[in-house]
């Protein structure tokens, strides 16, 4: 029998934009133009760097073939470079910043757009880290202003966090919710304002703990890299943590699972409130390690290894009606395939 979860509270709204810009066009600026340009959202960029076309035409290609092995629809709407941010910005729906993670330059960046777009455009910043009440401080129209982290590869992982700051209005919060899902996106909305968000949080106790075990000469980057995607990965993929964890409890359920494994977390083997010193020799040995692990393939070859593991997981998913898989089929009705 085929399991299928749906929204208690029924059909959301979504709206895609009928024009969007990206202002910063690294690796996660490119990836928001191309899932734009996937679902027909003609696009307007800005980036300084005489790099960004090139690195936007390689991550639209990869998000091609990406949707291709999803078996959606696969034409790009078109893209306009611009000379100036001012020109990126003007007469179009959705701003989405992705510049770097400095405090400093997400003002000004924003403090610019605001000052150039149309007073109803709705402007999301990509930080997976900074506060939006801190990034609007020189606006003179914070309410329109959202944090709306994303996941790389943009193109492929549906999940946004969606947090406002303490000038964001609710009807700009609501709005870029419905945006986002007409992306085919899942918008999650961070009702508490707090650094780097949910996700991140939880990735950088993992991300920290492992450090300290390359540190100390317990693991290889390879090796801890097996142990998420070979076992708990895997369910995390589809479940998450705490639905995991409630059948790990068996019948007793998540109570009975919290009762006998709960109290080892304040055993003392744990180094998650502590970080490894970065010194040379960590960075040379992580660095060292990791190019034995993968240094067989260019970056874009993992992109596109990756991508193709992705799209058949979420296959799966969307066959079983099924996390992930719930926005692939939402897509797939929306924009047929």
């Amino acid at each position: 029998m085929t399991e299928n979860r749906s929204s208690s509270t029924g059909p959301q709204p979504a709206e895609s934009p009928a024009s969007a810009a990206v202002v910063g066009c690294g690796v996660i600026g490119a990836a928001w133009a191309a899932r734009f340009r996937l679902h027909g959202v003609s696009v307007k960029a800005y980036d300084p760097s005489p790099e960004a076309e090139r690195i936007v035409d390689e991550v639209a290609a990869n998000a091609v073939a990406a949707w291709e092995d999803l078996g959606l629809p696969a034409r790009l709407a078109p893209i306009e470079f611009c000379d100036s941010i001012e020109a990126a910005v003007a007469d179009v729906e959705l701003v989405q910043e992705s510049v770097p993670e400095v405090l400093t330059l997400k003002q000004s960046t924003l403090a610019t757009i605001d000052n150039a777009t149309s007073a109803d455009a709705l402007i999301g910043s990509s930080t997976s880290g900074l506060l939006c009440t801190e990034m609007a401080a020189d606006l003179a129209h914070p309410e329109r202003l959202v944090v709306a982290h994303p996941f790389n590869p943009v193109y492929l992982l549906p999940l946004v966090e969606v947090v406002g700051g303490k000038a964001t209005a609710a009807a700009t919060i609501e709005r870029a919710m419905s945006v986002y899902r007409g992306l085919g996106m899942k918008p999650l909305h961070i009702k508490v304002e707090i650094d780097a968000h949910i996700a991140d949080r939880l990735l950088e106790a993992v991300w920290r703990e492992s450090l300290w075990l390359v540190n100390d000469g317990v693991a290889t980057t390879e090796e801890i890299d097996d142990a998420i995607r070979y076992g708990f990965g895997l369910r995390w993929a589809q479940m998450g943590l705490f639905e995991t964890y409630r059948i790990a409890g068996g019948e007793g359920g998540f109570g009975h699972f919290i009762r006998q494994f709960g109290p080892a977390l304040s055993w003392p083997w744990t180094k998650l409130m502590d970080v490894p010193d970065l010194t040379d020799e960590l960075v040379d040995r992580l660095e060292s390690q990791s190019d034995e692990q993968s240094g067989a393939y260019s970056v874009r070859e993992l992109e596109r290894i990756r991508d193709r593991n992705l799209a058949a997981m979420m296959r799966a998913l969307e066959e079983n009606q099924w996390g992930a898989g719930q926005t692939v089929a939402e897509m797939r009705d929306r924009l047929g395939g």
